[in-house]
């Protein structure tokens, strides 16, 4: 309890620092909400118009005073306007966010359901031609980017059988589970099958160390049967680094996956980001990466926690 308080106390001091460093940097990117909403039409503009438009954006105030107003309104959970869909930051973010999060737990559940049995086959076979082959599959898994994939499933599907999944929109899962899982699978292997030739190689380094260990080897020669020496003993202790890049990679999928939504047209939160972005909507900047930097934290948490539950040996806090 006493790691758990300690690590929760340090959320405000990260968010703090998290929520000055995107302010700092998304105001020194060139240009402003008023020539990214105008275009070439700013330039028209005379300097009264100009500075009405920065006083309704709320951008005419120094950097020190704006930052004081938004963070102000974060600590009554506010986190500003969006000056491009005209709607409170945080409603925008929790429209987008359930889509993020399908396709982060689906991207996860193909990458483990794939990477996990694909591991232990490789280390059981340590050396022999099977290994080799799934460290090739693996290897071309974590070389090829997901945008390549995407555009190659896509062209697929186009051009060998002439249909394309469902994109730029989302549904729901309780609305039609069906409909939502045309739409997602494809997206979810994308960003699956690259995590799965991570998951694969580090499990295989992982059970090649365990099942040289003394126990192994003891309950082996105890008659324990081969199948459960590597899947009730060898495997939860291999466990760990698989639990830790699960967590970065589940981290990072929930601050959306940018390139895969873009490819597929999906209304989720990378994708927002990107867009606010380019239209120089600070609050929606802002709130967006407060948000996914939360997300990680969150995320770094449980990791933590989970090794003691796979590992006894494991005391956080001490030392």
């Amino acid at each position: 309890m006493a790691y758990l308080t300690r690590r929760l106390m340090t959320f405000p001091l990260i968010m703090l620092g998290v929520s000055i460093f995107v302010f700092v940097a998304i105001r020194l990117v060139p240009g402003d909400a008023i020539t990214a909403m105008l275009g070439t039409n700013a330039g028209l503009l005379t300097p009264e118009q100009r500075q009405a438009l920065a006083a309704y954006f709320g951008i005419d105030q120094p950097w020190p005073v704006q930052y004081w107003h938004w963070l102000f309104g974060v600590f009554q959970g506010n986190l500003g306007i969006s000056v491009t869909y005209g709607k409170p930051v945080l409603d925008i973010i929790l429209e987008r966010f359930p889509l993020t999060l399908e396709l982060a737990l689906l991207s996860m559940v193909i990458a483990l359901a794939i990477g996990l049995p694909a591991g232990v086959f490789a280390a059981t076979r340590n050396e022999k031609l099977s290994d080799l082959a799934v460290r090739i599959v693996a290897m071309i898994g974590q070389s090829t980017p997901n945008f390549v994939l995407g555009l190659l499933l896509i062209y697929a599907l186009s051009a060998g059988f002439g249909v394309l999944p469902t994109m730029g929109a989302f549904t729901p899962l309780w609305e039609n589970p069906l409909e939502n899982l045309g739409q997602m699978i494809l997206p979810a292997l994308t960003l699956g099958f690259a995590f799965a030739a991570s998951v694969t190689r580090v499990v295989r380094s992982a059970m090649l160390d365990v099942l040289s260990d003394d126990y192994v080897r003891t309950a082996r020669s105890r008659g324990v049967p081969a199948r459960g020496v590597i899947w009730r003993h060898a495997l939860p202790n291999a466990l760990i680094p698989v639990v830790t890049l699960s967590g970065v990679e589940f981290g990072y999928l929930l601050g959306g996956a940018v390139l895969v939504e873009q490819i597929y047209a999906l209304p989720g939160l990378g994708r927002l980001v990107l867009d606010a972005i380019q239209q120089r909507d600070y609050a929606l900047v802002q709130g967006c990466v407060l948000f996914i930097a939360f997300n990680f934290m969150v995320v770094n948490l449980l990791v933590d926690l989970a090794y003691v539950a796979l590992d006894p040996r494991v005391r956080l806090g001490e030392g």
